[in-house]
């Protein structure tokens, strides 16, 4: 697996520290005392310390499992974060992984920036009146505990007029949103700041599911050529929670292999097992936390 080897400058670990501090000093909702810096887990390159998903929301079944974070930042400096989609239909099989390094420095800053924008608090956000939006969950991993919140409609409520929530808990959740946007602005390359860099897992998953022709696709004359599944076999083991879903996983040569595939095939190749049988699938590679399918699942 490869790492860049550019890392923030000083300048830019420097203003996500002030930022921290800022946030520390002034107090605002969710803000944690200005005592020591947090402290981060001892672990190796797959230690996650901070990361930002979307949970819930109106998706189809196998989008839950196959989703990938928003960002992901780990002990030894890395971020992983999803690069930019083509808006092509139908879409790359393949999804934009990206890889920075930030450094050590850059790492602490961000979890002391989570603990004070209130990632470890328990207040209540509120519940605005938005039906079937998804749920942003942050994750901070320290020395000592790891702490989860969950925020719903946390992106849909910004600028909303009634979002029936109280001053307090639009506060808290503008603590939140700010987190947010510092962590998936990473991905975006400025002067002076590390260039994200396409990243290769390890070991990847595919989400399974039986393929079935689109009468809109086929009315369009989307009629992708099958392509011979070089992973094992389909359709896997059932996906936790979602029975009508399965789940296989694949590393060393035969991920290279899968990864090879998938990227010559898009969202609506039929993939053909040793049977004959034809199968969608949804890749997701797996992070450098996870080991296998049952890690997709809550």
């Amino acid at each position: 697996m490869s790492i860049p080897g550019a890392v923030r400058p000083v300048l830019a670990v420097a203003l996500l520290l002030g930022t921290a501090a800022c946030a520390e000093r002034t107090g605002s909702p969710g803000s944690a005392s200005p005592s020591s810096a947090v402290a981060l887990p001892d672990g190796d390159e797959g230690t996650l310390v901070l990361q930002a998903e979307f949970t819930g929301g109106f998706v189809t079944p196998e989008t839950i499992p196959s989703r990938l974070p928003l960002a992901s930042v780990y002990a030894d400096g890395r971020v992983l974060v999803e690069g930019p989609v083509a808006a092509i239909y139908p879409g790359f099989a393949w999804p934009n992984v990206q890889v920075l390094d930030i450094g050590p420095d850059g790492v602490q800053a961000l979890a002391d920036r989570a603990l004070a924008a209130g990632v470890a608090e328990t207040d209540d956000l509120g519940m605005p009146p938005l039906a079937d939006v998804p749920s942003t969950r942050f994750t901070l991993v320290t020395a000592e505990e790891t702490y989860v919140r969950e925020v719903y409609g946390l992106t849909e409520t910004q600028g909303m007029p009634d979002t029936g929530l109280t001053e307090q808990q639009l506060a808290a959740r503008g603590e939140l949103s700010g987190l947010l946007d510092e962590l998936t602005g990473l991905a975006v390359s400025e002067d002076g700041a590390p260039v994200p860099e396409s990243w290769t897992p390890a070991a990847v998953a595919a989400v399974v599911r039986p393929w079935t022709p689109s009468e809109e696709d086929i009315a369009q004359g989307l009629t992708p050529e099958p392509r011979a599944w070089p992973g094992p076999p389909l359709p896997g083991e059932p996906l936790g929670p979602f029975p009508d879903l399965g789940c296989v996983t694949a590393s060393g040569p035969e991920a290279t292999a899968v990864i090879e595939a998938a990227k010559a095939a898009n969202m609506l190749t039929p993939w053909l097992s040793a049977d004959g049988a034809r199968w969608s699938l949804l890749f997701r590679p797996l992070l450098p936390h996870e080991t296998s399918c049952a890690d997709l699942v809550d």
